[in-house]
């Protein structure tokens, strides 16, 4: 789930903090302003090979700068021909002080679409299914009203957000309900799939399918129902089958209707009401159902890096899979979106893929360079600022 700007019925502004981020005070564990070192590991293709203070100092400072800005803490993980970097920074519960865990577990939000656009295409690829074929195909009758047409729009736009279709999470009486004011009574609502795609259908289309882009997190909770009518089982099975099992991410799971957040955990807060700008509410447990296909997944830095460089590195799709995953298919766009997958560049030029992603409550963001190599996730436990979200990228990347 990608959650929107703070406008009239606003919430975050997650799709441009994050998303476009490498476009671009609470003590840290390392004190901030210092060259102190974060833990660093031997990664699994082999033992470091410097010592563990030299390259991510800068990403340590970003941190702590967001820190100092008000950020209430940042979990992040580094993975490099060098080892594994574990960093962490400000407070992971503002009650009672606790710090930031290096190992936290959180809601990836919008991450989610990566792991589920590679299912689908994995499906592709053993020719259960085709890139071209109509929503109508394998969804018959589901998507029609109000100018909505399933037999106009393929598997491809909705994985690439040129469906057209409008996004549930723009719904004025959907956002005031479970986003907003009304979060802390609904949090624990269970929402089906099928609610979500009638909040959506309940409005035209934005544009003619495959004539434009514009993020729907409807075009993932169809994408999710079909993943589940050629596999004949759920999701949730799909994605634990092909991704989270043969990879070992052990930290990883669908939540389906459980309101609870593993452990080990931080607490993760927001601003949910407009009338009161500063107040800050505690929203660690919310229904899972709410954010489903499009959303739900819950994991930690280390499984993200792992799973991203598993991705770029060819481990999880054939080539011809991963290149269509990589093929920028957005006509008119600022935003440079694959399928599941955008690609980024830093500053100093470096080209990244990966996937920012917001849920009421957090903001994270996984990248990798091209070859899956030096892989960069973290996350923010809040959802009102993500104006560190890139300056931190930079560093890893930059050194800046």
């Amino acid at each position: 789930m990608v959650l929107r700007k703070r406008a009239k019925a606003g919430v975050v502004g997650i799709a441009a903090a994050a998303l476009a981020a490498a476009a671009f005070t609470v003590p840290a564990q390392a004190e901030p302003g210092t060259d102190a070192p974060a833990t660093q590991t031997p990664d699994a293709r082999g033992p470091a090979e410097r010592p563990a203070a030299s390259d991510h100092r800068a990403t340590q400072r970003a941190m702590d700068a967001a820190v100092r800005a008000g950020v209430p803490g940042i979990t992040a993980q580094a993975r490099d021909r060098h080892g594994v970097w574990k960093a962490s920074s400000g407070v992971g519960d503002l009650k009672s002080g606790a710090p930031r865990g290096k190992n936290d577990k959180f809601r990836v939000g919008s991450i989610t679409k990566t792991f589920v656009s590679t299912v689908l295409l994995q499906m592709e690829a053993e020719g259960r299914l085709d890139l071209d074929d109509t929503v109508e195909t394998h969804l018959p009758g589901l998507v029609r009203g109000n100018g909505n047409d399933g037999n106009a729009i393929t598997v491809r736009q909705l994985l690439g957000h040129t469906s057209g279709l409008f996004d549930y999470l723009a719904d004025e009486d959907y956002v005031r309900k479970y986003l907003r004011d009304g979060y802390l009574k609904h949090r624990y609502d269970t929402l089906p799939p099928q609610k979500h795609v009638k909040v959506a259908l309940s409005h035209a289309p934005l544009f003619e399918p495959g004539s434009k882009f514009s993020y729907s997190n409807t075009n993932y909770i169809l994408a999710g129902l079909i993943v589940e009518k050629v596999g004949g089982r759920t999701y949730e099975a799909e994605v634990r089958d092909r991704i989270i099992k043969p990879l070992g991410l052990r930290n990883t799971t669908n939540p389906g209707n459980s309101v609870h957040l593993p452990r080990p955990s931080s607490r993760g807060y927001s601003k949910l009401f407009e009338s009161a700008p500063d107040r800050i509410d505690d929203i660690t447990e919310m229904n899972g159902s709410q954010g489903w296909a499009d959303g739900d997944v819950i994991s930690t830095a280390g499984d993200l890096t792992r799973f991203y460089g598993a991705l770029l590195g060819g481990k999880l799709l054939p080539p011809q899979q991963l290149k269509a995953m990589k093929t920028m298919g957005a006509p008119g766009s600022d935003v440079v979106y694959g399928l599941g997958l955008q690609r980024f560049e830093t500053s100093c030029g470096t080209t990244l893929w990966g996937h920012g992603g917001g849920m009421v409550g957090w903001l994270s963001l996984a990248v990798t360079t091209e070859d899956g190599r030096h892989r960069l996730a973290f996350n923010l436990n809040e959802d009102w600022d993500g104006s560190g979200i890139g300056k931190i990228i930079d560093a890893e990347y930059c050194g800046a």
